[in-house]
Protein backbone atom coordinates (compact mmCIF):
# COMPACT_ATOMS: atom_id res chain seq x y z
CA UNK A 1 0.00 0.00 0.00
CA UNK A 2 1.29 3.49 -0.80
CA UNK A 3 2.68 5.54 2.03
CA UNK A 4 -0.05 7.37 3.84
CA UNK A 5 -0.46 10.94 2.65
CA UNK A 6 1.65 10.42 -0.51
CA UNK A 7 -1.34 10.31 -2.85
CA UNK A 8 -3.61 12.54 -0.81
CA UNK A 9 -4.76 16.01 -1.74
CA UNK A 10 -3.76 18.67 0.78
CA UNK A 11 -7.30 18.90 2.15
CA UNK A 12 -7.32 15.18 2.94
CA UNK A 13 -4.27 15.34 5.20
CA UNK A 14 -4.51 15.41 8.99
CA UNK A 15 -2.73 18.77 9.10
CA UNK A 16 -5.29 20.55 6.89
CA UNK A 17 -7.90 21.36 9.61
CA UNK A 18 -5.25 22.91 11.83
CA UNK A 19 -3.89 25.16 9.08
CA UNK A 20 -7.40 26.25 8.10
CA UNK A 21 -8.26 27.08 11.71
CA UNK A 22 -5.05 29.09 12.04
CA UNK A 23 -5.93 30.99 8.84
CA UNK A 24 -9.46 31.68 10.14
CA UNK A 25 -8.06 32.93 13.46
CA UNK A 26 -5.60 35.27 11.74
CA UNK A 27 -8.37 36.56 9.48
CA UNK A 28 -10.55 37.20 12.54
CA UNK A 29 -7.76 39.31 14.11
CA UNK A 30 -7.29 41.23 10.85
CA UNK A 31 -11.01 41.96 10.45
CA UNK A 32 -11.43 43.06 14.08
CA UNK A 33 -8.33 45.25 14.22
CA UNK A 34 -8.35 46.77 10.74
CA UNK A 35 -10.64 49.37 9.17
CA UNK A 36 -13.35 46.70 8.99
CA UNK A 37 -13.36 46.21 12.78
CA UNK A 38 -16.52 48.09 13.66
CA UNK A 39 -18.44 46.74 10.66
CA UNK A 40 -17.36 43.16 11.46
CA UNK A 41 -18.44 43.58 15.10
CA UNK A 42 -21.86 44.88 14.05
CA UNK A 43 -22.20 42.07 11.49
CA UNK A 44 -21.78 39.51 14.27
CA UNK A 45 -23.71 41.21 17.08
CA UNK A 46 -26.55 43.26 15.54
CA UNK A 47 -30.02 41.78 15.86
CA UNK A 48 -31.41 40.40 12.60
CA UNK A 49 -34.82 41.78 11.64
CA UNK A 50 -35.93 42.28 15.24
CA UNK A 51 -36.01 38.50 15.74
CA UNK A 52 -35.54 36.86 19.14
CA UNK A 53 -35.79 33.35 20.59
CA UNK A 54 -36.99 32.38 24.02
CA UNK A 55 -39.62 33.79 26.32
CA UNK A 56 -39.54 36.69 28.76
CA UNK A 57 -36.20 37.35 30.44
CA UNK A 58 -34.72 34.26 28.82
CA UNK A 59 -35.24 35.65 25.30
CA UNK A 60 -32.11 36.13 23.16
CA UNK A 61 -31.76 38.45 20.19
CA UNK A 62 -31.09 36.55 16.98
CA UNK A 63 -27.79 37.67 15.49
CA UNK A 64 -25.05 36.04 13.45
CA UNK A 65 -23.15 35.11 16.60
CA UNK A 66 -26.17 33.21 17.93
CA UNK A 67 -26.72 31.47 14.60
CA UNK A 68 -23.09 30.28 14.53
CA UNK A 69 -22.79 29.25 18.19
CA UNK A 70 -26.28 27.81 18.74
CA UNK A 71 -27.17 26.48 15.29
CA UNK A 72 -24.08 25.69 13.20
CA UNK A 73 -22.24 24.29 16.22
CA UNK A 74 -25.10 21.83 16.72
CA UNK A 75 -23.86 20.13 13.54
CA UNK A 76 -20.34 20.05 15.02
CA UNK A 77 -21.71 18.37 18.15
CA UNK A 78 -23.78 15.99 16.01
CA UNK A 79 -20.56 14.92 14.28
CA UNK A 80 -18.75 14.52 17.62
CA UNK A 81 -21.68 12.47 18.93
CA UNK A 82 -21.59 10.16 15.90
CA UNK A 83 -17.87 9.62 16.42
CA UNK A 84 -18.41 8.89 20.11
CA UNK A 85 -21.13 6.34 19.37
CA UNK A 86 -19.04 4.60 16.70
CA UNK A 87 -16.06 4.31 19.04
CA UNK A 88 -18.30 3.03 21.85
CA UNK A 89 -20.35 0.52 19.84
CA UNK A 90 -17.74 -0.91 17.46
CA UNK A 91 -14.48 0.79 18.35
CA UNK A 92 -11.99 0.31 21.18
CA UNK A 93 -14.27 1.95 23.76
CA UNK A 94 -16.58 -1.08 23.74
CA UNK A 95 -13.82 -2.88 25.64
CA UNK A 96 -13.53 -1.11 29.01
CA UNK A 97 -9.98 -2.36 29.48
CA UNK A 98 -8.85 -0.85 26.17
CA UNK A 99 -10.52 2.45 27.00
CA UNK A 100 -9.18 2.60 30.57
CA UNK A 101 -5.86 4.35 29.91
CA UNK A 102 -7.17 7.18 27.69
CA UNK A 103 -10.19 7.52 29.98
CA UNK A 104 -7.95 7.92 33.02
CA UNK A 105 -5.81 10.40 31.11
CA UNK A 106 -8.88 12.37 30.02
CA UNK A 107 -10.22 12.57 33.58
CA UNK A 108 -6.86 13.74 34.93
CA UNK A 109 -6.51 16.10 31.98
CA UNK A 110 -9.85 17.74 32.83
CA UNK A 111 -9.56 17.80 36.63
CA UNK A 112 -6.08 19.31 37.06
CA UNK A 113 -6.55 22.21 34.58
CA UNK A 114 -9.88 23.03 36.24
CA UNK A 115 -8.22 23.08 39.69
CA UNK A 116 -5.40 25.30 38.42
CA UNK A 117 -7.93 27.74 36.97
CA UNK A 118 -9.84 27.81 40.26
CA UNK A 119 -6.60 28.45 42.16
CA UNK A 120 -5.90 31.53 40.00
CA UNK A 121 -9.43 32.88 40.50
CA UNK A 122 -10.30 31.99 44.12
CA UNK A 123 -10.39 35.66 45.10
CA UNK A 124 -12.80 36.51 42.27
CA UNK A 125 -15.91 34.30 42.67
CA UNK A 126 -17.53 35.81 39.58
CA UNK A 127 -14.69 34.42 37.46
CA UNK A 128 -15.03 30.84 38.74
CA UNK A 129 -17.74 30.17 36.14
CA UNK A 130 -14.94 29.64 33.64
CA UNK A 131 -13.43 26.64 35.45
CA UNK A 132 -14.15 24.25 32.54
CA UNK A 133 -12.48 26.37 29.83
CA UNK A 134 -8.97 24.84 30.13
CA UNK A 135 -10.39 21.32 30.57
CA UNK A 136 -11.16 20.94 26.84
CA UNK A 137 -9.07 19.57 23.95
CA UNK A 138 -9.46 20.40 20.26
CA UNK A 139 -9.28 17.04 18.44
CA UNK A 140 -8.64 18.41 14.96
CA UNK A 141 -5.91 20.80 16.06
CA UNK A 142 -4.15 18.33 18.37
CA UNK A 143 -4.07 15.52 15.80
CA UNK A 144 -3.10 17.98 13.06
CA UNK A 145 -0.13 19.28 15.05
CA UNK A 146 0.97 15.72 15.90
CA UNK A 147 0.85 14.87 12.19
CA UNK A 148 3.46 17.55 11.48
CA UNK A 149 6.04 15.17 12.94
CA UNK A 150 5.18 12.51 10.37
CA UNK A 151 5.65 8.76 10.83
CA UNK A 152 8.40 9.14 13.44
CA UNK A 153 5.76 9.32 16.18
CA UNK A 154 4.68 5.84 17.36
CA UNK A 155 1.18 4.97 16.14
CA UNK A 156 0.15 4.05 19.67
CA UNK A 157 0.67 7.64 20.83
CA UNK A 158 -1.55 8.94 18.04
CA UNK A 159 -4.32 6.52 18.95
CA UNK A 160 -3.93 7.40 22.64
CA UNK A 161 -4.26 11.13 21.88
CA UNK A 162 -7.23 10.54 19.58
CA UNK A 163 -9.05 8.38 22.15
CA UNK A 164 -8.23 10.80 24.97
CA UNK A 165 -9.53 13.78 22.98
CA UNK A 166 -12.77 11.97 22.13
CA UNK A 167 -13.39 11.11 25.79
CA UNK A 168 -12.46 14.69 26.67
CA UNK A 169 -15.15 15.91 24.27
CA UNK A 170 -17.70 13.68 25.99
CA UNK A 171 -16.69 15.21 29.32
CA UNK A 172 -17.05 18.71 27.87
CA UNK A 173 -20.52 17.86 26.55
CA UNK A 174 -21.61 16.66 29.99
CA UNK A 175 -20.17 19.80 31.61
CA UNK A 176 -22.02 22.04 29.15
CA UNK A 177 -25.31 20.23 29.75
CA UNK A 178 -25.04 20.38 33.55
CA UNK A 179 -23.18 23.59 34.36
CA UNK A 180 -23.85 25.96 31.46
CA UNK A 181 -27.60 25.74 31.15
CA UNK A 182 -29.55 28.91 31.92
CA UNK A 183 -33.06 29.39 33.32
CA UNK A 184 -34.90 26.15 32.63
CA UNK A 185 -38.29 26.32 30.89
CA UNK A 186 -40.17 23.17 31.91
CA UNK A 187 -42.53 22.72 28.97
CA UNK A 188 -39.74 23.17 26.41
CA UNK A 189 -37.45 20.75 28.24
CA UNK A 190 -40.36 18.28 28.37
CA UNK A 191 -40.81 18.66 24.61
CA UNK A 192 -37.09 17.95 24.07
CA UNK A 193 -37.29 14.84 26.27
CA UNK A 194 -40.40 13.61 24.42
CA UNK A 195 -38.70 14.15 21.06
CA UNK A 196 -35.61 12.28 22.23
CA UNK A 197 -37.90 9.45 23.34
CA UNK A 198 -39.43 9.36 19.86
CA UNK A 199 -35.95 9.13 18.34
CA UNK A 200 -35.09 6.21 20.61
CA UNK A 201 -38.31 4.45 19.60
CA UNK A 202 -37.42 4.94 15.95
CA UNK A 203 -34.04 3.35 16.57
CA UNK A 204 -35.57 0.43 18.48
CA UNK A 205 -38.19 0.03 15.76
CA UNK A 206 -35.54 -0.44 13.08
CA UNK A 207 -36.06 2.86 11.24
CA UNK A 208 -32.94 3.40 9.10
CA UNK A 209 -33.88 6.50 7.05
CA UNK A 210 -31.50 9.24 8.21
CA UNK A 211 -33.75 12.11 7.11
CA UNK A 212 -36.33 11.14 9.73
CA UNK A 213 -33.68 11.42 12.45
CA UNK A 214 -32.62 14.84 11.12
CA UNK A 215 -36.22 16.12 11.12
CA UNK A 216 -36.84 15.08 14.72
CA UNK A 217 -33.35 16.28 15.64
CA UNK A 218 -34.26 19.77 14.42
CA UNK A 219 -37.47 19.63 16.47
CA UNK A 220 -35.47 18.63 19.56
CA UNK A 221 -32.96 21.44 18.87
CA UNK A 222 -35.81 23.99 18.78
CA UNK A 223 -37.14 22.74 22.11
CA UNK A 224 -33.62 22.81 23.60
CA UNK A 225 -33.10 26.36 22.37
CA UNK A 226 -36.22 27.45 24.25
CA UNK A 227 -35.60 25.27 27.31
CA UNK A 228 -32.45 26.88 28.72
CA UNK A 229 -30.34 23.74 28.19
CA UNK A 230 -27.72 24.63 25.61
CA UNK A 231 -29.04 23.80 22.15
CA UNK A 232 -25.87 22.02 21.02
CA UNK A 233 -26.75 19.11 23.32
CA UNK A 234 -29.50 18.26 20.81
CA UNK A 235 -26.82 17.36 18.28
CA UNK A 236 -25.21 14.83 20.63
CA UNK A 237 -28.54 13.29 21.66
CA UNK A 238 -29.61 12.94 18.02
CA UNK A 239 -26.33 11.22 17.21
CA UNK A 240 -26.88 8.71 20.02
CA UNK A 241 -30.09 7.52 18.34
CA UNK A 242 -28.74 7.11 14.78
CA UNK A 243 -28.65 3.36 13.95
CA UNK A 244 -25.22 1.78 13.72
CA UNK A 245 -26.01 -1.01 11.26
CA UNK A 246 -28.54 -2.08 8.62
CA UNK A 247 -29.46 -5.75 8.15
CA UNK A 248 -27.18 -5.85 5.07
CA UNK A 249 -24.22 -4.67 7.16
CA UNK A 250 -24.21 -1.07 5.93
CA UNK A 251 -23.90 1.69 8.50
CA UNK A 252 -26.21 4.74 8.49
CA UNK A 253 -24.09 6.22 11.30
CA UNK A 254 -20.77 5.92 9.48
CA UNK A 255 -22.37 7.25 6.28
CA UNK A 256 -23.63 10.29 8.18
CA UNK A 257 -20.26 10.78 9.88
CA UNK A 258 -18.37 10.73 6.58
CA UNK A 259 -20.89 13.07 4.93
CA UNK A 260 -20.62 15.59 7.77
CA UNK A 261 -16.83 15.48 8.19
CA UNK A 262 -15.84 17.88 5.36
CA UNK A 263 -18.60 20.35 6.32
CA UNK A 264 -17.49 20.33 9.97
CA UNK A 265 -13.78 20.49 9.18
CA UNK A 266 -13.75 23.01 6.35
CA UNK A 267 -16.82 25.14 7.05
CA UNK A 268 -18.28 25.04 10.56
CA UNK A 269 -15.07 25.03 12.61
CA UNK A 270 -13.38 27.80 10.56
CA UNK A 271 -16.58 29.91 10.68
CA UNK A 272 -16.70 29.43 14.45
CA UNK A 273 -13.04 30.47 14.75
CA UNK A 274 -13.64 33.48 12.52
CA UNK A 275 -16.50 34.64 14.76
CA UNK A 276 -15.00 33.78 18.15
CA UNK A 277 -11.20 33.66 18.10
CA UNK A 278 -10.29 37.26 17.28
CA UNK A 279 -9.44 39.87 19.90
CA UNK A 280 -9.59 43.67 19.56
CA UNK A 281 -5.99 44.56 20.40
CA UNK A 282 -6.58 48.30 20.76
CA UNK A 283 -6.74 49.04 24.46
CA UNK A 284 -5.93 45.44 25.39
CA UNK A 285 -2.70 45.73 27.38
CA UNK A 286 -0.90 43.78 30.06
CA UNK A 287 -3.99 43.90 32.26
CA UNK A 288 -5.75 41.62 29.77
CA UNK A 289 -2.75 39.32 29.33
CA UNK A 290 -2.24 39.08 33.10
CA UNK A 291 -5.91 38.88 33.96
CA UNK A 292 -6.67 35.99 36.38
CA UNK A 293 -8.94 34.42 33.77
CA UNK A 294 -6.23 34.51 31.10
CA UNK A 295 -3.58 33.21 33.48
CA UNK A 296 -5.85 30.47 34.83
CA UNK A 297 -6.76 29.27 31.35
CA UNK A 298 -3.22 29.35 29.95
CA UNK A 299 -1.69 27.70 33.03
CA UNK A 300 -4.42 25.07 32.99
CA UNK A 301 -3.75 24.23 29.34
CA UNK A 302 0.06 24.45 29.43
CA UNK A 303 0.72 22.86 32.84
CA UNK A 304 -2.51 21.20 33.95
CA UNK A 305 -3.05 19.08 30.84
CA UNK A 306 0.38 17.36 30.75
CA UNK A 307 0.48 16.91 34.53
CA UNK A 308 -3.07 15.56 34.80
CA UNK A 309 -2.91 13.27 31.76
CA UNK A 310 0.57 11.85 32.42
CA UNK A 311 0.10 11.22 36.14
CA UNK A 312 -3.39 9.70 35.70
CA UNK A 313 -2.26 7.48 32.81
CA UNK A 314 0.74 6.22 34.79
CA UNK A 315 -1.42 5.44 37.82
CA UNK A 316 -3.97 3.61 35.65
CA UNK A 317 -1.17 1.73 33.88
CA UNK A 318 0.18 0.49 37.22
CA UNK A 319 -3.23 -0.49 38.57
CA UNK A 320 -4.33 -2.26 35.38
CA UNK A 321 -0.91 -3.73 34.55
CA UNK A 322 -1.12 -2.24 31.07
CA UNK A 323 1.78 -0.92 29.02
CA UNK A 324 1.71 2.74 28.10
CA UNK A 325 1.89 3.68 24.41
CA UNK A 326 5.19 5.53 24.92
CA UNK A 327 7.98 6.33 27.36
CA UNK A 328 7.73 9.20 29.86
CA UNK A 329 9.03 12.01 27.57
CA UNK A 330 6.79 10.82 24.74
CA UNK A 331 3.77 10.71 27.06
CA UNK A 332 4.53 14.24 28.31
CA UNK A 333 4.87 15.57 24.75
CA UNK A 334 1.60 13.93 23.69
CA UNK A 335 -0.16 15.24 26.80
CA UNK A 336 1.13 18.74 26.03
CA UNK A 337 -0.59 18.57 22.65
CA UNK A 338 -3.85 17.84 24.50
CA UNK A 339 -3.42 21.35 25.92
CA UNK A 340 -4.53 22.73 22.56
CA UNK A 341 -8.01 23.76 23.68
CA UNK A 342 -8.97 26.16 20.89
CA UNK A 343 -12.45 25.40 19.47
CA UNK A 344 -13.99 23.69 22.49
CA UNK A 345 -12.28 26.01 24.99
CA UNK A 346 -13.45 29.10 23.09
CA UNK A 347 -16.94 27.63 22.94
CA UNK A 348 -17.09 27.02 26.71
CA UNK A 349 -15.57 30.46 27.31
CA UNK A 350 -18.36 32.03 25.29
CA UNK A 351 -20.93 30.11 27.35
CA UNK A 352 -19.28 31.18 30.60
CA UNK A 353 -18.70 34.88 29.93
CA UNK A 354 -20.41 35.81 26.65
CA UNK A 355 -19.02 38.41 24.27
CA UNK A 356 -18.50 41.20 26.86
CA UNK A 357 -15.33 42.58 28.42
CA UNK A 358 -14.23 39.21 29.78
CA UNK A 359 -14.13 37.72 26.28
CA UNK A 360 -10.72 39.34 25.72
CA UNK A 361 -8.85 37.60 28.58
CA UNK A 362 -10.65 34.35 27.72
CA UNK A 363 -9.39 34.50 24.15
CA UNK A 364 -5.88 35.56 25.18
CA UNK A 365 -5.76 32.64 27.62
CA UNK A 366 -7.08 30.07 25.15
CA UNK A 367 -5.00 31.21 22.19
CA UNK A 368 -1.82 31.76 24.24
CA UNK A 369 -2.15 28.49 26.13
CA UNK A 370 -2.98 26.54 22.97
CA UNK A 371 -0.02 28.04 21.08
CA UNK A 372 2.46 27.28 23.88
CA UNK A 373 1.06 23.76 24.23
CA UNK A 374 1.38 23.13 20.48
CA UNK A 375 4.95 24.42 20.23
CA UNK A 376 6.02 22.73 23.46
CA UNK A 377 4.46 19.40 22.53
CA UNK A 378 6.05 19.53 19.07
CA UNK A 379 9.47 20.30 20.54
CA UNK A 380 9.32 17.52 23.15
CA UNK A 381 8.07 14.89 20.71
CA UNK A 382 10.55 15.94 18.03
CA UNK A 383 13.38 15.57 20.54
CA UNK A 384 12.11 12.17 21.74
CA UNK A 385 11.52 10.79 18.25
CA UNK A 386 14.27 12.52 16.30
CA UNK A 387 16.45 9.38 16.07
CA UNK A 388 13.58 7.14 15.09
CA UNK A 389 12.89 6.51 11.42
CA UNK A 390 9.73 5.37 9.65
CA UNK A 391 11.42 2.00 9.23
CA UNK A 392 11.63 1.60 13.00
CA UNK A 393 7.85 1.73 13.40
CA UNK A 394 5.50 2.38 10.49
CA UNK A 395 2.38 4.39 11.17
CA UNK A 396 -1.08 2.92 11.56
CA UNK A 397 -2.30 5.15 8.74
CA UNK A 398 -3.69 2.52 6.33
CA UNK A 399 -5.13 0.50 9.21
CA UNK A 400 -6.77 3.61 10.66
CA UNK A 401 -8.31 4.46 7.29
CA UNK A 402 -9.72 0.94 7.03
CA UNK A 403 -10.95 1.10 10.62
CA UNK A 404 -12.73 4.39 9.98
CA UNK A 405 -14.46 2.95 6.92
CA UNK A 406 -15.56 -0.17 8.78
CA UNK A 407 -16.16 1.50 12.13
CA UNK A 408 -14.06 -1.17 13.82
CA UNK A 409 -10.67 -0.50 15.37
CA UNK A 410 -10.39 -3.57 17.57
CA UNK A 411 -9.86 -5.98 14.67
CA UNK A 412 -6.75 -4.14 13.51
CA UNK A 413 -3.47 -5.57 14.76
CA UNK A 414 -0.81 -2.94 15.44
CA UNK A 415 2.39 -3.17 13.42
CA UNK A 416 5.08 -5.42 14.80
CA UNK A 417 8.11 -3.73 16.28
Amino acid sequence: MAERGAAKHWWERDTAPGFILIAATILSFVLLNGPTGEAFHHLLEDQIGGLSVGLGEAAHAVNLHLIINDALMVIFFLYVGLELKRETVEGPFKNPREAALPMAGAIGGMAIPALIYVAFNLNQPEYLRGWAIPAATDIAFAIGVLSLLGPRVPGGLRLFLLALAIIDDLGAIIVIAIFYSTQITGWALGGAVATFGALLLMNRGGVKALWLYWVLGIVMWAFMLLSGVHATIAGVLTAMTVPMRKPDGGSPLISAEHALKPWVTFAIMPIFALANAGVVLHGAGLDALLHPIALGISAGLVLGKPIGITVAAYIASGVLKQRLPGNLPQMIGTAMLAGIGFTMSLFIGNLAFGAGDLATPVRFGVLGGSLISALGGLAVLWWCCRKLTPADHSTLGPEEDLAEQRGVLEDIDPPKR
